[in-house]
């Protein structure tokens, strides 16, 4: 049984810092693709950040520069630190994991397994 349990999310002014977590078991979590999506209400869920088992990173075009996506294979946990948030991105923040094993994570329809979300709100 796969199990993501992801932390870290709250309510932060604009220019403000959050760190997220994802702990990983029941999976060989080093040998996979992970990332990060987030979808706020009425819009898809869509890549923030991914880091495959090359540990090269890619980022969504409006965070490069300001996130950062990490991974710690002993520990089984993924990160994301957000620096000088927007309020424009206030959404619910999701684990992804990417089992195909070639390809690259992009759209939603490249994940098999999805953590339950955490709320990240960015407002004064």
């Amino acid at each position: 049984q796969v199990q993501f349990v992801e932390s870290g999310g709250g309510l932060v002014q604009p220019g403000e810092s959050l760190v997220l977590s994802c702990s990983v078991s029941g999976i060989a979590f080093s040998a996979y693709e992970m990332g990060w999506y987030r979808q706020a209400p009425g819009n898809q869920r869509d890549l923030v950040a991914a880091v495959p088992i090359t540990h090269t990173t890619n980022y969504a075009d409006s965070v490069k520069g300001r996130f950062t996506i990490s991974r710690d294979n002993a520990k089984n946990t993924l990160y994301l630190q957000m620096n000088s948030l927007k309020p424009e991105e206030t959404a619910v923040y999701y684990c992804a994991l990417d089992t195909r094993l070639v390809g690259i994570m992009t759209t939603s329809r490249d994940v098999e397994f999805w953590g339950q979300g955490t709320q990240v709100t960015v407002s004064s």
